[in-house]
């Protein structure tokens, strides 16, 4: 080989080298598996094919609270992900941790990248907005609590395919019908505390906790024990004695049944609505949640469920520069649009609800706006959400005492009442914990 050609090579592969080593790696923990792994690792790939600066490293964690206690023990020993994706129960936690997290907004601005908090759907922006109105992390996985109904299951029991239950006082005739058909399992629940408490608090415009339901600060305290609380888990327990509810487990557990057929409705996040897509052996419905129509005011609005981006701290300003630019991707019309048409979670901005509206996607699809219709209406002190330290805590009390109710150990008063008591002290372990 001549010299001149051994020269050129050599450069060829310094320069190649070189450039590899220009490129900024991008640290991103998720909590997603399966078809949603398969999503967020998409997303990253095609960030990544549009742009040779930076390289998003999606790297799957295990569950919500163990990536984010990975998250904070890495942040203690300084080897942190950039981007660390947490479920909104634990946005209160994040905005507590003072020096470990950099607000979106900051973000944006050392990147250069045009940031308007305006153009994000404003019951999703909102929840993850300060009291100064500074927006701290990046809505990205936001989903609402909807209910799902099998409309052959329906058509089998008699009941019209085309009307899923308004009311709950619908949902337990329908559910009635079901099982007379000979359906073993007319109605079931996922993530029961943040849909039959949380969101059935805000859908009726009652308090779920003082102090705005905890955006007023961190003193305050849980109010679910009220006489509409109390009526409606006192209706569940006698559903679940006729069998006409039965409750599946905790968290998100009773969504295989429902989407195996087992299960002819059930009320969850909307996000299930991809794996329905993809698996259900049957025609499915998609309708709001049930409501009380005797309470004035109601329905309200739903909050959501799901997770946002947070970026932490102590990270090099061409990495934050990065963060940046995919934040900035995945707010692109096209981009959230595409995700929201394939998981069923919320559009994060109100041009790519705009733009699946246009594509004729909710015509074609009847139902997928539901969850969408639910969040954009106007809110109240009552109906904002539900932000409250500790709040994983109070969750897993709220599955403890409700199976007790279920079990029929505990009346529907009883429960309720132990779940303050207990949800209460939380709280203010975590109100002396800010202030330390």
């Amino acid at each position: 080989m001549k010299p001149r050609i051994l020269t050129s090579l050599a450069a060829a592969l310094l320069f190649a080298a070189s450039g590899a080593r220009a490129q900024t790696e991008i640290q991103w923990w998720h909590s997603m598996s399966g078809p949603l792994g398969d999503w967020v690792n998409d997303l990253a790939k095609d960030f990544n094919a549009s742009q040779k600066d930076y390289r998003i490293v999606p790297t799957y964690k295990g569950t919500y609270d163990e990536s984010m206690a990975g998250a904070v023990a890495a942040f203690r020993a300084g080897n942190a992900p950039h981007l660390l994706q947490v479920f909104e129960v634990g946005t209160a936690t994040m905005m507590a941790s003072k020096g470990a997290v950099m607000p979106v907004g900051e973000v944006m601005k050392l990147g250069g990248v045009k940031f308007e908090p305006a153009a994000y759907v404003p019951a999703v922006a909102g929840y993850y907005t300060a009291p100064s109105g500074q927006m701290l992390s990046f809505p990205f996985n936001s989903s609402t609590t909807v209910l799902f109904y099998n409309k052959d299951a329906f058509k089998a029991a008699g009941l019209d395919p085309a009307k899923a239950p308004r009311t709950w006082a619908e949902l337990v005739a329908a559910a009635a019908k079901l099982k007379a058909s000979g359906h073993k399992c007319p109605y079931t629940t996922s993530w029961q505390g943040w849909t039959q408490l949380e969101s059935f608090s805000t859908w009726h415009n009652v308090e779920y906790a003082t102090k705005n339901n905890g955006f007023g600060g961190p003193d305050a305290r849980l109010t679910f024990n009220g006489p509409l609380h109390v009526r409606h888990i006192e209706d569940l327990a006698n559903m679940a004695r006729q069998g006409l509810f039965v409750y599946k487990g905790r968290g998100n557990a009773p969504d295989a049944p429902f989407v195996s057929g087992e299960c002819a409705m059930v009320t969850t996040s909307s996000s299930v609505y991809g794996n329905l897509k993809r698996s259900a052996g049957f025609a499915f419905g998609i309708s709001p949640l049930p409501y009380y129509q005797d309470v004035p005011g109601a329905p309200q609005n739903t909050i959501i469920g799901g997770a946002s981006l947070w970026v932490m701290a102590g990270k090099k300003p061409t990495e934050y520069k990065g963060v940046a630019q995919f934040l900035a991707y995945l707010s692109r019309p096209e981009v959230a649009a595409a995700s929201h048409q394939r998981t069923g979670y919320l559009p994060v901005t109100r041009a790519a609800y705009e733009l699946t509206d246009k594509s004729g996607f909710y015509k074609n699809n009847p139902g997928t706006d539901v969850a969408v219709e639910q969040m954009i209406r106007k809110t109240t002190d009552k109906s904002r959400g539900v932000r409250l330290g500790n709040m994983l805590q109070i969750r897993t009390i709220v599955d403890e005492e409700l199976e007790q109710v279920w079990a029929g150990k505990k009346s529907a008063k009883e429960g309720l009442d132990a779940a303050v008591k207990r949800g209460d002290e939380q709280l203010e372990r975590f109100q002396r914990a800010t202030k330390s």
